[in-house]
């Protein structure tokens, strides 16, 4: 997951403590999403929606294999889509669908219309810190994620649980309803980065251009001028991070 992946057991311990941890305390009941980034042929997108829609109808509609399908709007990424499945448990593996024609017809109408497989990632959920309780099973009501991708520090790894917990207790402190997803990515990416993501959901674009005073609300929890030591502390933690906008495909996910 790092540029640069140490061998020392200490700095694994150290910068993926959280993930120990989070397994740890999570190990009977946490959710995860499986995540798989594609290229379509562009040429045949309309082919590769239906088949997409049918397939997901036919074998995604229930949880812990419920199918979901955005479209990046932005970032280096955009114009790829996103198949999401989940929540799950890694044990929803082993009797995920297959047989019974599942594989086939992922085989024969989807993948010819596919010019590229990019990433198959697993993605678990911080719930103590996540703040998505507000959020409903019907993806329609928050139809715009934004999403922030994170790069850790493998010199300051360790401040990472306390920047994410101080976003978290503010979010948690403001009047309204700001749903906020922590999230990370499970296993090694190498060179690829891609460690820790976090998830706005947004009901409209219009929500972007409002002021929610997020720093005025972080001050009021942590004190007055804190705020600059706090977006220090986040330079110091994540080496690189960069955004996406997904547009949820109501049609695609087959829903």
């Amino acid at each position: 997951m790092f540029k640069k992946v140490s061998a020392s057991l200490l700095m694994l311990v150290i910068v993926f403590g959280v993930f120990g941890t989070l397994n740890a305390q999570e190990d009977k009941d946490y959710k995860m999403w499986e995540s798989i980034m594609l290229t379509p042929d562009k040429t045949k997108l309309k082919v590769l929606a239906d088949n997409m829609r049918k397939h997901n109808a036919t074998y995604h509609t229930e949880d812990p294999y419920k199918a979901t399908v955005y479209s990046i709007s932005s970032g280096p990424n955009a114009g790829n889509i996103i198949w999401e499945m989940g929540p799950m448990m890694f044990k929803h593996n082993d009797t995920r669908p297959g047989e019974g024609g599942h594989d086939d017809d992922w085989r024969d109408n989807i993948m010819p219309y596919i010019k590229k497989m990019h990433t198959i990632e697993y993605w678990k959920q911080n719930e103590k810190l996540s703040n998505t309780s507000s959020l409903t099973e019907n993806n329609s009501d928050h139809p715009i994620l934004f999403i922030r991708y994170f790069e850790i520090n493998e010199d300051h790894g360790y401040t990472m649980n306390s920047v994410f917990k101080q976003v978290s207790e503010t979010l948690k402190s403001m009047e309204g309803d700001y749903p906020w997803g922590l999230y990370y990515n499970v296993f090694l990416q190498g060179d690829l980065g891609r460690h820790v993501a976090t998830v706005g959901f947004y009901k409209n674009w219009t929500q972007f251009d409002e002021d929610i005073k997020f720093k005025e609300a972080y001050e009021k929890l942590y004190g007055d001028n804190s705020w600059d030591d706090f977006l220090d502390t986040l330079d110091d933690t994540f080496s690189n991070r960069w955004d996406e906008i997904w547009l949820y495909n109501k049609h695609m996910s087959g829903d």
